[in-house]
């Protein structure tokens, strides 16, 4: 393979040279091999940062000031790179740059905090360059992220992906931590980014990186299950204007309903003067119709044993996947004391949501200027607002949330020092769980429904037999005059609830015997982080030396929900307003590499964090790469990282469908005792339900309580501690056969400690649980005489996983290639289930994707498609556990480049066999998504 510039004098000049107020202007043309234009290729003046990016016509213009010789460097993603001398104005060159599979010389940023190679990196990484992403078949380029070895994504909804590598999944992803040009992109009370929803746009993506597994000694917290860092285009190097439009269809569901359109609008400006000042804006905007979530699955099939006719299909206390308001257990006893657990019949989240219309429209824009050619400042704003669905302990819908960012930076190839905010305020978002709830309240408060039902029962079991006719007969009288969906009653109660920031219950004004409360979900709080880290090369020579250092504060504005005042008695804490809470950390780290005998490069990092109310810790890492023969990079690392508990993790105080979610730390528990003085709730519920079996038995009520007694276990919670892992990384990485296949494979083993999760625990009203008298005993079968908690806290035992991955790519003939790769995750230990908690590993044994494709199988035309397939597993979360089924998906993309017009045309689907699947609990249910985009670039660029 030709790996050197070839020179054609016959063809168009490369460079035409002409003064301009002291400067020179080069322009030119990057061809392939098929003389055919190459776009967003890299035209660099070597040993400046002065550089531009092709058009789609391959050509480009550079304005310089450098002094004959100089050297340019050309490269683009695909293609080796090539270097060229220019010794005066007579230079007429075209270059021509020859396909290569893989970059040997591609460079990261993100798993050690400075530049170095992908293939010598000291700890598995992933990458998505621009050519990939343009070539995905995926719906957007951040879906493409799924297809990245490691990588597990999680759908919430067209406008809230949720991604994790290496185990312990949930859909609001406290351990992974997601970037944008190395700001933490997270919204600041929910403690998760939502999804790209002020990420880059479709145009201003120049490249992803990921680094799986634990990145807490560089990154501090958030970082311990990976991260990802999605970098943008830079104003000086990508000029223009660019427009990108998408059309697209989903829900062919075959129910008969109409597919629903799908519209994505973005626009990318950017201008570059006089080598000294730049600047981009952006604007996005995208609308759909979501993915509906409405699983029938029962939580609760056989809650009354006693009477199988009365469970399954016929089940009194239904308590459905996503239905809501249907899960608070009301005990009826009727004239022949006989005891039933019934529950409310609750609403569809389809019926409560109404209009699944989501919207994302974003915007943003940064100014750079260079004080001197080394030394760039600049200012960064971005805001987004989008709609969607977040799920946690209970299903939200987002409405109008906004997250805006404010960066400052000060850039030198020595140092960094960067500072930045982020505001947060999600409107009118509300919680599903509380909005069916008070619905059901607000129509009849429980005791008066459980009054309604019993008298309805004994008066129907006065004339049949027929339990289940008796029970249905109940159910239709106590729900009479209850609000029904469609109707403009339910609808102007819904948006009643909706606007209540209060979950509460409380009398209303018109009508102080009713109680209702309100499910909006306001929070408004903020987080501000400064940080810097400086290379001492200049003053350490024997080895590479970096340090760093950052400080976060969040400020907490109570919203009576969430987040309370704690100065507040208990009684009053969920109000809104009050003193806003403060939670900081400080950080630093310093991180030492040694090449030795050219071939094996050490690397050792030891960082200390300290946060409020938690004593300082120390995280180090070790790594190695030795490589053989340039090509063959073989790595190993061991890593500790600790995780602070998370804002919701700490301090929430969330009275919510009769349980408190409850922060772990240890002055929120004061006066309730849930810690010392509680029963784990799984044992509580195990000993009513035999309570309830032994008394239909015949049994007393306070016999089958004493005979039960065994069952009740003390919780003996603790507060909330820091969550540690240690990590053991080896990995392999090479280029061969000609830089035709590019191999890569890792395997991992961590170990966590002080595993943070919840606990149910419920504490009596009444007496002390280390000496259950009959009326401790007693309370445990009444709920009005309990008080129920979630608690944070943390595991006793030791969680383990361990997996593997390999990843290959093959360029086997004329520009056609093959890649895939193949994940293995394993839960290895788990005795969380000796303290109730819950590890929630939510990860397929197996996941796999298969992709194959030619970016020109002919003139101006290529292809991609990737074949997708996951193992089933079993889900674990306090929203709820079952079975998550395996599935696979196929995404194919065509492409048509229209070079004359600076256009691509892309028509192509994701899922298009239309496979209907979902990937987790109580989440939508997906199928295929239809679409045709049209890309136009490098308009009006200089």
């Amino acid at each position: 393979m030709r790996r050197f510039i070839v020179l054609l004098a016959t063809v168009l000049p490369l460079f035409v040279l002409a003064q301009l107020n002291g400067s020179l202007i080069i322009s030119g043309k990057i061809v392939n091999e098929h003389n055919q234009p190459v776009p967003s290729a890299s035209v660099s003046i070597k040993g400046s940062d002065k550089g531009v990016v092709t058009n789609a016509d391959g050509s480009f213009s550079l304005v310089t000031n450098q002094k004959f010789p100089f050297r340019i460097v050309v490269s683009s993603v695909g293609f080796a790179p090539q270097e060229l001398e220019v010794k005066s104005q007579d230079s007429k060159l075209n270059i021509q740059l020859v396909t290569q599979t893989y970059m040997v010389d591609e460079v990261v940023v993100t798993a050690s905090r400075q530049s170095e190679k992908l293939l010598q990196s000291p700890v598995t990484i992933e990458k998505l360059d621009i050519k990939a992403l343009k070539e995905t078949p995926s719906s957007s380029f951040y879906d493409a992220i799924g297809n990245l070895k490691n990588v597990q994504m999680t759908t919430a909804g067209l406008t809230f992906k949720v991604f994790n590598t290496r185990g312990f999944n949930v859909p609001n992803n406290f351990r992974f931590m997601q970037m944008v040009d190395g700001i933490d992109n997270q919204a600041a009370t929910l403690g998760v980014p939502l999804g790209n929803a002020i990420g880059p746009t479709e145009l201003d993506i120049q490249s992803i990186e990921i680094t799986p597994g634990a990145s807490s000694a560089l990154y501090g917290m958030n970082a311990l299950n990976g991260m990802s860092n999605l970098i943008t285009k830079n104003p000086f190097k990508s000029q223009g204007l660019s427009v990108y439009q998408k059309v697209a269809f989903n829900h062919f569901d075959g129910k008969g309903s109409s597919p629903k359109p799908i519209s994505e609008t973005a626009i990318r400006y950017a201008q570059a003067f006089n080598d000294k000042f730049a600047f981009k804006v952006n604007f996005s905007y995208f609308t759909g119709t979501d993915w509906y979530a409405d699983n029938h699955t029962d939580f609760t099939p056989n809650l009354n044993p006693s009477f199988p006719e009365l469970n399954g299909k016929n089940n009194i206390a239904n308590d459905s996947w996503n239905k809501y308001g249907d899960n608070a257990n009301i005990v009826i006893t009727d004239k022949n004391n006989k005891q039933y657990t019934v529950h409310r019949t609750g609403y569809w989240e389809k019926d409560i949501v109404g209009d699944y219309t989501v919207r994302n429209t974003k915007f943003d824009a940064a100014l750079h200027y260079k004080i001197t050619p080394k030394l760039e400042v600049s200012y960064a704003y971005r805001v987004g607002q989008m709609d969607g669905f977040f799920q946690r302990g209970n299903r939200i819908g987002l409405r109008g949330v906004v997250v805006q960012n404010h960066k400052i930076e000060l850039v030198h190839p020595d140092f960094t020092i960067r500072a930045y905010m982020s505001l947060e305020n999600t409107h009118n978002s509300y919680n599903m769980n509380p909005l069916a709830d008070n619905l059901e309240k607000s129509f009849k408060p429980d005791k008066k429904w459980a009054a309604d039902y019993t008298k309805a029962l004994n008066s129907a079991l006065s004339t049949t037999t027929d339990l289940v006719a008796a029970h249905q007969a109940a159910r239709a009288a106590a729900d009479a005059g209850r609000f029904v969906p469609g109707t403009e009653a339910f609808n102007e109660q819904v948006q009643k609830i909706k606007a209540r920031n209060d979950w509460d219950i409380y009398p209303t004004s018109s009508d102080p015997t009713n109680t209702t409360g309100g499910a909006r979900l306001l929070q408004m709080s903020h987080f501000y982080h400064a940080e810097g880290t400086w290379n001492l090369r200049r003053y350490i020579k024997f080895a590479d030396v970096l340090v760093g250092a950052d400080y976060r504060t969040y400020e907490i504005i109570p919203d009576g929900n969430n987040f309370v005042d704690f100065s507040k008695p208990i009684d009053k804490r969920n109000t809104p307003g009050g003193n806003n809470i403060w939670y900081a950390k400080t950080g630093g780290f310093v991180q030492a590499s040694k090449k030795l005998f050219d071939a094996l490069k050490l690397t050792a990092s030891l960082r200390y964090d300290k946060s409020d109310y938690f004593s300082g810790k120390f995280n180090p890492r070790l790594s190695a790469v030795y490589t053989y023969k340039e090509k063959h990079n073989f790595r190993a690392s061991f890593q500790t990282g600790y995780r602070f508990p998370s804002l919701f993790e700490a301090f929430s105080f969330v009275n919510n469908g009769g349980v408190r979610r409850v922060g772990g730390l240890p002055f929120i528990e004061e006066g309730l005792g849930y810690f010392k003085n509680s029963y784990l709730t799984s044992s509580a519920d195990a000993f009513s339900k035999a309570v309830t079996v032994d008394r239909n038995n015949g049994m007393t009520q306070a016999d089958a309580e004493a005979k039960n007694a065994s069952k009740l276990k003390v919780a003996n919670l603790d507060p909330i501690q820091p969550e540690q892992i240690h990590a053991f990384e080896a990995g392999y990485k090479s280029v061969i056969l000609k830089n035709k296949v590019f191999i890569d494979i890792d395997g991992y083993y961590s170990q966590y400690k002080s595993f943070i999760g919840q606990v149910e625990a419920t504490v009596p009203n009444v007496g002390d649980v280390n000496n259950p008298t009959p009326e401790v005993l007693h309370t445990m079968t009444d709920k009005s005489l309990q008080t129920r908690y979630r608690v944070w806290t943390n595991s006793r035992s030791t969680v383990a996983n361990y997996g593997a991955a390999l990843a290959v790519t093959y360029n086997f003939y004329k520009g056609y290639s093959v890649s895939g790769n193949v994940n293995y995750n394993q839960l290895a230990q788990d005795k969380t289930k000796d303290d109730a908690l819950i590890p929630g590993f939510n990860t397929p044994k197996w996941f796999t994707n298969l992709s194959f494709g030619n970016r020109e199988v002919v003139k101006n035309i290529g292809f991609n498609i990737v074949w997708r397939w996951q193992d089933s597993f079993y889900w674990q979360n306090l929203f709820g556990n079952g079975n998550v089924p395996a599935y696979s998906t196929v995404d194919a993309q065509v492409s048509f480049r229209v070079p004359k017009l600076y256009s691509t045309i892309k028509v192509g689907g994701s899922n298009i066999l239309n496979t209907a699947y979902f990937q987790y609990v109580g989440g939508p249910e997906i199928r295929g998504v239809y679409y045709m985009s049209i890309t136009v670039d490098g308009l009006l660029a200089k």
